[in-house]
């Protein structure tokens, strides 16, 4: 009997969910987020390790807390909004046949990401802080009867991250900052089974596509990391930051719950495809970041950074299940380290109003030969625009708009029970934000 294989070719997505929200199609290179300030949006996230304007700051480079005076809160609020859309070129299952089924409708799912960061001045010199926000995340949805149905129908990934930080100012020119990353991963995958090939190829009357199963997993853990920072500041009108966030090791822990049609039960006398725990190691990258920020006059200013993030770190994905008539799955992986590039422009019309922009280039750590429908491939160009309003001394408003162009993604995946996906990908996102900074 041939062995079937739950598809958890994305437990990127055993990586997390839970904030008020599901994070929505991965927005940065592979499945991470960078939507962590408002201010950041509107330059499309270009230069975020040293802008340090508030104390978003926490998340990009710790050692910015030093730039801010007083004590502060911010509030912010994402909506995103994706598409993703497949267009099928010849997809069929292991007979032949072509696979039934539509192009699964809009993936997409639009969502609500909240951060939230204080800051506090424990003296000139010694900041501390703490940031909750949403560093990983993913969420697409197909129509269940699509046609790549038997690798994808929901996939779901939420992180939240507790981010307590201290920084100090060493001398007129340095500042360092540490933080501690507590972070919760919760996930939801799913995929229709094909129980009548399977069927048939042990001698059942059942026939191919038309006994379908479904396959639900969930899992969740908590686990620690840490960021650093330094920040140079050559001059008043000069600042250099490089940051760096740690790898997190999640130990993922939780169920595979199968639903199987009634002409095909006969396929769990074995023990197979029922009900189980389910367990993945699941890493998490690290990323290095370099930034610059320049005032060119007392109104303009520009900033830039390179990021580099290490993806090769996710060579392959392999599940176990508790019951042991359900063989482990090891899918490979191998994604690439990615470096991006981003610049930004930003302009004071007044005191109280500061208008910017920015582009950014963020490749996919995705090559074509294991892009999956959970998660499409692309390289990814990001526009950013904004605005920061300050009606007094302590309040300040901000909106950020930043629009995802995707490179098209195609796709070839196959496997002896789900046939050949065959097609591309057509994405893009829009991304709103809005932050309240309150200083007291």
């Amino acid at each position: 009997m041939k062995q079937f294989w739950v598809n958890l070719s994305l437990v990127p997505i055993l990586t997390a969910l839970t904030v008020s929200s599901t994070a929505s199609f991965a927005l940065a290179g592979g499945f991470a987020l960078t939507e962590e300030s408002v201010i950041s949006t509107g330059n499309a996230f270009a230069g975020s390790a040293a802008i340090a304007n508030d104390a978003s700051t926490i998340f990009f480079n710790p050692a910015g807390l030093t730039r801010l005076t007083g004590n502060s809160a911010i509030g912010a609020t994402y909506a995103i909004i994706p598409t993703v859309r497949f267009k099928n070129q010849g997809s069929t299952v292991v007979t032949g046949a072509p696979l039934s089924g539509g192009d699964g409708g809009d993936a997409g799912v639009d969502s609500i990401v909240p951060n939230l960061y204080a800051a506090w001045s424990l003296s000139d010199s010694v900041k501390a802080g703490i940031g909750i926000n949403v560093p990983f995340g993913l969420a697409t949805k197909y129509n269940s009867d699509w046609v790549g149905r038997y690798q994808a129908v929901e996939s779901k990934i939420t992180t939240i991250n507790i981010n307590p930080t201290v920084a100090a100012k060493l001398n007129d020119n340095f500042s360092v900052g540490v933080g501690l990353n507590v972070q919760y991963a919760e996930a939801t995958l799913s995929n229709a089974i094909d129980f009548g090939l399977i069927g048939r190829s042990v001698g059942l009357r059942t026939q191919p596509q038309q006994a379908d199963g479904l396959v639900k997993i969930t899992g969740s853990d908590w686990s620690v990391g840490y960021n650093l920072g330094v920040m140079y500041e050559p001059s008043k009108t000069t600042r250099v930051g490089l940051s760096y966030r740690s790898p997190i090791t999640q130990n993922l822990r939780g169920n595979a719950d199968f639903t199987v049609p009634q002409s095909a039960k006969a396929l769990t006398a074995r023990g197979q495809f029922t009900d189980t725990g389910a367990s993945a190691v699941l890493k998490l990258p690290d990323t290095l970041s370099l930034a610059v920020y320049q005032e060119l006059n007392p109104r303009l200013s520009v900033v830039a950074d390179v990021t580099w993030t290490n993806w090769s770190r996710f060579e392959e994905l392999r599940v176990k299940f508790d019951n042991p008539a359900q063989p482990e799955r090891v899918q490979p992986e191998n994604w690439n380290d990615t470096y991006r590039l981003g610049v930004g422009v930003n302009y004071a019309v007044n005191d109280a109003l500061t208008l910017r922009t920015g582009v950014t280039y963020d490749p996919s750590p995705v090559s074509e030969e294991f892009t999956t429908a959970r998660l499409p491939g692309g390289d990814r160009t990001l526009l950013g625009f904004g605005a920061s309003y300050r009606p007094s001394k302590t309040l300040s408003l901000d909106v950020g708009y930043t629009h995802i162009f995707f490179d098209d993604s195609p796709i070839n995946q196959s496997s002896t029970t789900e046939g050949t996906l065959k097609g591309k990908f057509e994405s893009s996102a829009d991304i709103l934000g809005v932050q309240l900074n309150w200083q007291f």
